[in-house]
C-alpha cells in the first residue's frame, strides 16, 4: 500500500508539493480550508490528485504518515493541534523537496528586510554567469514544483521564518541572514527570541565545509551569535571600514577577500542604490564566489541587474522630479533604508494601517531630508501626530491620482517623490502591489499628460 501525504494549503507551495509527491509515488491528498485558484485545481486534476476546498474533512487528514503544511497555517490552527495530538510528522514544501534535490546544491537567503532583493540578485549573478540554477522559495516557482519538473545544479531560495520553522534536515550550502528586527511577533507568543531562533534554523543542520554569510552590523545577530555554536564557515559583512571583517565597505567601494580572490566594486557600478543594498549586494556577490561564479562575471551581472518592483522602483520623472515606487515598505525599518538612499529633497508619502510603528526611529532623516509629507491613508493621526512639526507641510489624500498631482505640486526640479509607506495597505488598496501599480500608472498617465507622449 502506498504511503499516504496530506497536504495543507493548495497555493503554489501545496501545489508544487503535491506535484513532486505524485511522482515519486505517494497517495496524495491536498486538503484547503479556503477556495482553491483556478489554475491549482486545474494542475491537481491533470495529475489525478485528490482535493477539497472550503473544509478539512478529519477523517481525510488523519490517516496520513506525513503533512505538508502551508507556511501560512499557523501552529495554533485547530487541524494542526489534531495533526499533532495524533503524532503525525509536520514539514513545510521546502523540507520535502530538500529530500529530493540529490547532490544539488542551495543557497538560502533570510532576514527581516532585503530577503527578496537579495535572492534575486544571487540568482541573476549565477544565470547570467551560465550556472544550471532554479529561483524558489518565497519567490518564483515552488521548490517542490521545480524538482519534480527538472533536476537544477543550484537552488537559491527566500526563505520566511514561516518556513524555516516547518524544516528538519533541510541544510543550505550557502546561508545568508540579512538582519533581524521585530516582526509577525503574534506568531512566536510575542517572544523575540523564539523569532530569532527561527531565523537561525536556517544554519542548525549546516556542516563545516558549508557557509554561513551574514550581517555583523546587526545588533540581534551579533549578541546570538556569541552564545551560539556555528559549524558552517563565517564570512561576516560589514559597512564599517575599520570592523576587519572579510566582506566590508570601506567608505568607497565594497571590499571582498573571500576564496581566495581579493577585489571592490563601487556601488555606482551597480543598479542598485542605498546603504541597505550595499549589504544585499556584498552578500550576494559572496554567496556568487563560493558557488563558484568568476569574478569578471559577478562584474558583468550586477551592471543588467533589475530589482523585483515596489522596492524603490524609479517610475518615471516629471519636470525633473523623480517619482520612486518603495510600496513594498511596509514597516519602519524599511523607511530607514528607503531615506537613507537619497540626498535629494524628498516629497515622502506615507501611511495607511500602522502595526504599531515606533517613529522616533526615523526622525532625524525625515526632519533632515522631507520638505513635505503626504498621507495615504483612512486614518492618518498617528503620522500627522508624530511629523507635525518634523516636517514643513503635511497634505493628506485617499486618491493615487491626486496623490500624484499633490506630489508634482509640492516638489522641485532635482526632488524626489518617495512612495514608501510605513504602512500595510489593506485600508485602501488589496496589498502592497496593488499600491504600487497604482502609483506607477497614475504617475505614466501624469507624465503622458503633462508631456503628450
Amino acid at each position: 500500500m502506498k504511503e499516504r501525504i496530506v497536504i495543507l494549503g493548495a497555493g503554489e507551495s501545496g501545489t508544487g508539493a503535491a506535484l513532486l509527491a505524485k511522482a515519486k509515488g505517494y497517495d496524495v491528498f491536498v486538503s484547503d480550508q479556503g477556495q482553491i485558484k483556478e489554475k491549482y485545481k486545474a494542475e491537481l486534476k491533470q495529475h489525478g490528485i485528490a482535493f477539497e476546498e472550503g473544509l478539512h474533512t478529519e477523517d481525510q487528514i488523519l490517516n496520513a504518515s506525513l503533512i505538508i503544511k502551508s507556511p501560512g497555517i499557523p501552529e495554533k490552527a485547530e487541524i494542526i493541534k489534531k495533526v499533532k495530538y495524533a503524532h503525525i510528522s509536520i514539514i513545510d514544501e521546502i523540507e520535502f523537496a530538500y529530500r529530493y534535490i540529490g547532490d544539488s546544491k542551495i543557497a538560502a537567503i533570510t532576514g527581516t528586510n532585503g530577503k527578496t532583493t537579495t535572492t534575486l540578485l544571487t540568482y541573476h549573478l549565477m544565470k547570467s554567469a551560465g550556472m544550471s540554477v532554479a529561483l524558489a522559495g518565497n519567490v518564483g516557482f515552488s521548490m517542490a514544483r521545480q524538482v519534480a519538473q527538472q533536476k537544477f545544479d543550484w537552488y537559491v531560495l527566500e526563505m520566511s521564518s514561516f518556513q524555516l520553522d516547518g524544516t528538519e534536515t533541510f541544510k543550505p550550502d550557502i546561508g545568508i541572514l540579512l538582519n533581524i528586527t521585530p516582526d509577525h511577533l503574534d506568531r512566536y507568543e510575542y517572544n523575540m527570541q523564539n523569532y530569532v531562533n527561527s531565523k537561525f534554523q536556517l544554519i542548525e543542520n549546516m556542516e563545516p565545509q558549508q557557509h554561513f554569510i551574514y550581517y555583523a552590523d546587526d545588533a540581534v545577530i551579533a549578541t546570538d551569535l556569541k552564545t551560539r555554536a556555528v559549524v558552517p564557515q563565517e564570512v561576516a559583512v560589514s559597512l564599517n571600514p575599520a570592523s576587519g571583517v572579510p566582506v566590508r565597505f570601506d567608505g568607497e567601494k565594497m571590499t571582498f577577500d573571500i576564496a581566495g580572490k581579493r577585489f571592490s566594486i563601487a556601488q555606482s557600478e551597480t543598479t542598485l542604490k542605498g546603504p541597505h543594498n550595499l549589504i544585499n549586494t556584498m552578500a550576494s556577490v559572496s554567496a556568487a564566489v563560493l558557488a563558484g561564479v568568476e569574478v569578471e562575471a559577478i562584474k558583468e551581472g550586477l551592471k543588467t541587474f533589475k530589482n523585483a518592483p515596489h522596492r524603490l522602483e524609479p517610475v518615471g520623472t516629471i519636470k525633473g522630479i523623480e517619482f520612486v515606487n518603495d510600496s513594498k515598505a511596509t514597516n519602519v525599518d524599511s523607511v530607514v533604508y528607503a531615506l537613507g538612499s537619497y540626498d535629494k529633497p524628498l516629497v515622502w508619502i506615507a501611511g495607511g494601517i500602522d502595526k504599531g510603528n515606533d517613529y522616533n526611529l526615523i526622525k532625524e532623516d525625515v526632519k533632515k531630508k522631507v520638505k513635505v509629507l503626504i498621507c495615504l491613508g483612512k486614518d492618518n493621526e498617528k503620522l500627522k501626530k508624530a511629523f507635525g512639526g518634523v516636517v514643513p507641510e503635511i497634505q493628506e489624500t485617499q486618491s493615487v491620482p491626486e496623490l500624484v498631482r499633490m506630489a508634482l505640486k509640492a516638489g522641485r526640479e532635482g526632488d524626489v517623490v518617495l512612495l514608501s509607506p510605513a504602512c500595510a495597505s489593506f485600508d485602501l488598496f488589496r496589498n502592497y502591489e496593488d499600491r504600487g501599480d497604482q502609483f506607477r500608472k497614475a504617475v505614466a498617465e501624469l507624465k503622458k499628460e503633462i508631456e503628450g507622449k
